[in-house]
């Protein structure tokens, strides 16, 4: 029972920092992004390390890379602005990853090249797919649009969860993880579809509701693979969770496992739709 209020009390926190910071949008947002970013890459970098030298808080040179890599991403998305932000982002991807192919082999035989792999991955996944977050908010329509994120990902998760409580019986992947359900997955997606079309009706999006619920739809097809996605990771390298930063919930990864890969997907989405 004890464990169940902490987890309560850590959503109704999370859901309210997080829900200013949506609505407010601007340096807050960015700022939050900027530090979920971040605590998600140490976390991730933390997990690809040996089981041995998990407890040390100190970055190797690489790593520190990673970090310097974020935060050049996210100084560049204000300055940038919205239509040019996208190309920015792509260049300094490229000097990251050469910058990464520098130290690998000054500094040989020290990493491996799946350490530098790694970093590189762990940028794209934590520092730029979260970032699209904000991109999202930054967008014309983008007041509207953003919540699309979380109801692609997160009322998937609800939806999926009950419904494969109630009416669960075909594994949808056993091996990984057993308590997700076929019809879990289809139930989550279908309440995510339905959420996202009562939205569209409330905001009366481009006068076609239609759109949020195609959006939220397709999102949460997607967010469920991000789901898995942090699961296999956590089970490839034996851990139960990234962290501990929310309590109850894990760390940032174990959080926002669906929103990572959900987010540039409604992004690109809404692109195309609005």
């Amino acid at each position: 029972m004890a464990g169940f209020k902490i987890r309560a009390l850590s959503a109704v926190v999370l859901v309210a920092v997080l829900g200013t910071a949506l609505f407010f949008g601007g340096y807050y947002l960015w700022a939050l992004m900027l530090f979920a970013s971040l605590v998600g890459f140490f976390e991730f970098a933390r997990a690809m390390r040996e089981p041995e030298s998990r407890s040390s808080m100190k970055p190797d040179v690489l790593e520190i890379l990673g970090y310097a890599g974020i935060l050049i991403l996210y100084v560049i998305i204000p300055v940038a602005g919205s239509e040019r932000c996208l190309s920015f982002m792509f260049y300094s991807l490229i000097l990251l990853l050469i910058a990464l192919m520098i130290v690998y082999v000054l500094q040989f035989p020290r990493f491996p090249t799946s350490k530098m792999m790694q970093i590189y991955f762990g940028v794209i996944y934590v520092g730029v797919m979260l970032a699209f977050v904000y991109l999202t908010r930054m967008e014309p329509e983008g007041m509207k649009l953003v919540w699309l994120i979380f109801i692609a990902s997160w009322i998937c998760d609800t939806c999926a969860y009950l419904t494969g409580m109630l009416i669960g019986k075909h594994k949808l992947t056993p091996k990984l993880s057993p308590k997700k359900s076929i019809e879990g997955a289809v139930g989550g997606v279908i309440g995510s579809a339905l959420v996202g079309l009562l939205y569209g009706v409330l905001i009366n999006l481009n006068e076609a509701a239609w759109v949020p619920a195609v959006i939220c739809g397709v999102g949460a097809v997607i967010s469920q693979f991000g789901d898995l996605t942090a699961s296999a990771i956590k089970r490839n390298h034996d851990i139960k969770d990234y962290g501990n930063l929310i309590p109850g919930h894990g760390g940032i990864l174990d959080r926002f496992d669906s929103v990572i890969i959900t987010a540039p997907i409604v992004y690109i989405l809404s692109q195309v739709f609005t």
